[in-house]
């Protein structure tokens, strides 16, 4: 699946990487890769659905296969 959302850090929880779409849907990066880690960074990646368990209680579990940043959302 593809998704442009915007990267936010959440200071909660012990503080943690999400990103939410343009549609407000909230998704959690397993494996958010270091380059996406700048709060309200506009992106466009390529993931799919995750099954892990995470302790997390904010967005759904996705894995990032492919990322790029975007200046802006069009």
């Amino acid at each position: 699946m593809k998704i442009k959302g915007t990267v936010q850090y959440q200071d909660f929880e012990g503080g943690f990487w999400g990103i939410v779409d343009q549609k407000g849907k909230k998704w959690l990066p397993v494996n958010m890769p270091e380059q996406l880690k700048v709060d309200q960074a506009k992106v466009e990646i390529t993931a799919k659905e995750s099954d892990v368990m995470t302790s997390m209680s904010w967005g759904s579990p996705i894995e990032i296969t492919g990322f790029h940043t975007i200046p802006r959302f069009d």
